[in-house]
């Protein structure tokens, strides 16, 4: 394909969309019918049927019985933490394998010029972005997101917590089911804020941000404070009644969907002419810019609460009006201290 027909690359080797990054088009006015009818198949696709799928493929093949699951022992709960990180290095294997280790189009639709690998900072563990992100999946990220499926599903096996059946509450549960999404993007928002506080910044979630050209690695390369905050997002269906399959699904968006995100192209070609969108540019302006886009648009938090940044000029120049708002704030209330 053709990058420079969907966008332009600076003197620094950078590439942005031509399109500037927007919210749901069914938060727009006046009303877009056709292009929210256009929109809707992405509510779900191409990402969250394969993380429906998953979650149906543990239940029935992965899990053991539930007379099982009401008890912790350390033998289902070691064979799901190899399992679920097995599945994750594979999934995010595909994207980094494709994109970053065979290079498989170069940089086209990459929106940072350079290759990770190719900046060594002491930032990092080893120095390595990738290594770095590696060993904090292995021994962060897979022991937190087992320990919250091991508790969402004790709670669920003991009766702890009520427990609904497709066969009884299938209307009920198909609404819920197509609610998670925006379960997922209030928590995700509301959490980013709190994480973004300064002290909660310096020691936890700065981690996340020493990837400001993130990989598919990256993903959730986070403190453990954070991958508690982000993937806890589960626990919703230990307050909302519910069904354990849905409780793993909207563990699975968190934890296999924190890719889109992080990814660091904008399409990955198919063929010569085709391409995929990653849906990836929103959060990859997060990651350059730091305090915009907490959120990824789905509801427009950012837009209502000043932090939305598109990528174009328009959205830079009232990034920088905001941040020479704050700058002056500050500097009042240091001089009114002294």
């Amino acid at each position: 394909m053709d990058e420079l027909a969907h966008g332009t690359r600076n003197k620094r080797g950078d590439w942005d969309p031509k399109n500037p990054a927007d919210i749901a088009p069914i938060w727009h006015w006046p009303p877009q019918p056709i292009r929210v009818l256009k929109w809707i198949p992405s509510y779900f696709l191409p990402y969250d049927i394969l993380f429906i799928a998953s979650a149906f493929i543990w239940w029935h093949f992965v899990l053991p019985d539930v007379e099982v699951m009401k008890t912790l022992a350390w033998g289902w709960i070691l064979k799901l933490f190899v399992i679920n990180t097995v599945a994750l290095f594979a999934f995010f294997g595909v994207f980094e394998l494709r994109l970053y280790v065979l290079r498989g189009q170069g940089t086209r639709f990459k929106y940072n010029g350079k290759w990770p690998s190719e900046n060594k900072s002491d930032v990092f563990w080893f120095k390595s972005q990738n290594v770095d992100s590696i060993l904090r999946i292995l021994f962060n990220a897979m022991p937190v997101w087992t320990a919250i499926e091991v508790a969402i599903l004790c709670c669920f096996a003991n009766g702890y917590v009520p427990w609904l059946s497709f066969a009884d509450h299938p209307v009920y549960l198909i609404a819920l089911l197509l609610m998670m999404p925006i379960i997922h993007e209030t928590h995700f928002y509301l959490i980013h804020r709190l994480i973004h506080i300064p002290f909660m910044y310096k020691y936890v979630h700065s981690v996340h941000h020493n990837s400001v050209n993130p990989s598919p690695y990256s993903s959730l390369a986070m403190h453990p404070v954070e991958l508690l905050l982000y993937l806890g997002m589960a626990f919703w269906h230990l307050i909302i009644p519910s069904n354990p399959i849905l409780a793993l699904y909207q563990l699975h968006r968190a934890g296999f969907g924190a890719i889109p995100g992080h990814v660091g192209f904008d399409k990955m070609e198919v063929g010569a002419n085709g391409g995929i969108d990653t849906h990836a540019y929103i959060h990859y302006l997060h990651h350059k810019h730091f305090e915009v886009n907490y959120g990824d648009g789905l509801i427009p938090f950012d837009k209502w609460f000043g932090t939305f940044h598109d990528g174009s000029k328009e959205g830079q120049a009232l990034m920088d009006a905001r941040y020479a708002k704050k700058v002056a704030r500050l500097n009042t209330e240091r001089s009114i201290n002294s």
